[in-house]
Parts: structure tokens; sequence; C-alpha cells
């Protein structure tokens, strides 16, 4: 292999792929990252086994094809600190010379015929959907996600190609934010679903570029695939069967709160300034056109902030973990918010102006 690559253009594909290597692998060769080129371009490949990534940097001259398997820590440092703009790649058997105008460096790496395959994105795409809608989306539903929780099903987000629509939804049993988008493109009217690891949501978001780049999602019996122009993202599903998610949002609320996001989101930030890890909570009390919120610890001392709401139904106390409201309002882009509440033991419900539901379950401040 031998050819003279743009710098720039390979660190970009180097980071992507390089967030999918894992430093701690038992495995070594999943330390590497393989590079393979013709005349099409170059080629950087990286995976765990369960999430990988192939990136295309066309911004090179290739002289001769070939392939590499390098290390991807020490590769990415050495391309990121260079101050070339372009830098020529020349290997033989197992080892790599990588030179700029002044530096060269010689980089010993393994056989690239032991690399996993990389999944590859063949034939027509399910559906399609703007980088910006998947941005969104995942935006607004990933951080809901459980964490290591046993019951596997919730460690993923929910994706469900429902017509021209695309929901995702994440839950980890405490709390549940849905948000929709529309496709730009769909084959077939059937409702498609897959659960996606926390892992691969953080990499499609890495892969998409300008906001009106369109990303081609094919979803198989146990893998997603996601192309852009650049990059090909392939992961494994999480095995289980989701929560009903419809059964659990409540549909009879009668007590309606409308607040301004950001005088909502300071409000709860600042009323959380003196609670703990024992007294997680906030204590929220709706009046007409009033909110009081309120919150205490023995160690801490006592906050106790009040803003304005315009409010129907009952007066009603609450409690919620103020952290989990937090997640939810500072990835909302709406001036104002509704909060619906039914029982002081029952989940609230937080909207926005768009197609985007959080619940949340209560807590006790007994």
């Amino acid at each position: 292999m031998k050819l003279l690559c743009n710098r720039q253009a390979l660190q970009e594909a180097l980071g992507l792929v390089g967030s999918v290597v894992s430093a701690r692998s038992p495995k070594e060769i999943l330390k590497s990252v393989r590079l393979s080129c013709d005349q099409s371009g170059l080629y950087v490949e990286g995976t765990d086994l369960e999430v990988a990534a192939r990136s295309v940097v066309s911004q090179v001259e290739v002289t001769e094809p070939g392939e590499a398997l390098l290390p991807a820590d020490q590769l990415g440092q050495l391309v990121r600190e260079s101050p070339q703009e372009t830098l020529t790649i020349e290997s033989a058997e197992n080892a790599c010379v990588i030179r700029g105008q002044d530096e060269e460096y010689k980089m010993f790496g393994q056989d690239p015929r032991d690399f996993p395959p990389v999944a590859q994105f063949e034939g027509a795409p399910d559906f399609v959907v703007t980088a910006a809608v998947l941005r969104d989306l995942s935006d607004k539903t990933a951080y809901a996600a459980a964490r290591e929780s046993t019951r596997y099903a919730i460690n993923g987000v929910l994706w469900e190609r429902q017509g021209k629509k695309l929901v995702m939804v994440a839950t980890d049993g405490r709390r549940l934010a849905k948000a929709s988008g529309q496709l730009t493109k769909t084959a077939g009217a059937e409702v498609l679903q897959a659960i996606v690891p926390a892992k691969a949501i953080g990499l499609l978001s890495r892969m998409q570029n300008a906001g009106d780049e369109e990303v081609e999602v094919k979803i198989g019996r146990n893998q997603l695939l996601a192309r852009t122009p650049r990059a090909v993202v392939s992961s494994v599903l999480v095995e289980g069967h989701f929560p009903k998610y419809e059964e659990v949002i409540p549909r009879d609320c009668d007590k309606k709160a409308r607040l301004v996001r950001l005088e909502f989101l300071s409000a709860i930030r600042r009323a959380a300034l003196l609670t703990s890890e024992e007294s997680k909570g906030v204590r929220m009390e709706f009046q007409d056109g009033v909110l009081t919120l309120t919150s205490r610890s023995a160690d801490r001392g006592e906050a106790r902030v009040r803003m304005a709401a315009e409010y129907q139904g009952e007066a009603i106390a609450i409690g919620f973990n103020p952290y989990f409201l937090v997640d939810a309002l500072k990835v909302m882009n709406d001036e104002q918010v509704a909060f619906e509440m039914k029982e002081p033991n029952r989940p609230g419900v937080l909207k926005g102006e768009g197609d985007f539901l959080y619940l949340v379950m209560p807590v006790s401040l007994a």
C-alpha cells in the first residue's frame, strides 16, 4: 500500500472509527484500525465485535493499493499532532511508514487478514432520515436509557418506523422519553423495530456532518446499518422485548400547567442546590398562577423558589428527582412546555410544542 492523503480528512476518519475501538479490550487486534485503499479512496475500519464503523477518505492519491492494520490510539495521536497538510503512507509486511515534509514514523502493526470482517451496507435502505432529525431524536431520548440494567432491552433506545415517521423511545424504569420525526423516504408501510445500544447512538451522532445530509438505515434481524456519504456504521441490536411504552403513558391527567421552559429549568436547578444523595427530591406545589419549588436536606439546609405558571386543576403537591427533569428540559428547544399530572403518586408528563413526550415517576418526600 502506498498513498498520499489529506491529513485533516484522515484525522476525521480516525476520530470516528477510533471511538469504536476499546483500549481495554482483551483482544489486541480489536485495539487496531484497518486501513485499505484502492483507486476509489482510503477506507478506515474499526470494531469491538458489537459496533463497527467504516469511513472513507476521498482526498487521496493512491499509488499502490493494499492494506495495513495499525494501533488505533498511536495512529490517531500521530495524525492529530502532525502539522502537515498531507501525509504519505506506505506499508510493507506488518509495518507502515508515515511521512510528512519534515517527519517520518515507522509503526509496527499486525496482519490485516486477521481483522474481523466489518459489515457492508448492501441493497436498498428501509428508510432515509436527515442527519438533523436523527440527531434531534437521539438527543431527546438516549439519556433516558438504562445503564447496565439486568433488563437488557431497556439498555438501548427503541427505534420504530411507523409509516413516514421514525419514533425513538428510551426508559430506565423511572422515566421515559419519546420523540418522533419525519422520514424523507421509506420502503414499505409495516412497523419496523430495533433496540439500538447506547454506544451505537453516540457513534451515529458523530458520523453526521451537515444537518440536511441524508442517513440511510437498514434494519436486519439482529443488526442495524446506517450509511452517510462518508461512513457506514453497523451495530448488533439489543436482545429482548422493549416495554409496551404506550400503555404506561397517562391519558387522564386533569392537572395541567404551562411554563416558560428556561424559567422552569432555572427554578429546578436553583431548588436542587441544597439537595443531597439522601434527599434527592424537589417538592413542587402547583396553584393558580404560581409554582413553588422547595427542597430540604438535613446537612445542607432548605431552598424555596417561586415562579409564574398558567395552571388548571386543583392544587397539587408532588415530588420529583430534579435531575431527571433537568435532563429533559435542557434538550428541548420550545419556548413554553406543558406539565401534566393526576395524583401525587402517579407520573408527571412533560410535553413540548413538537412531537416530544417525557414521563417521570414521582418520588416520596416524607
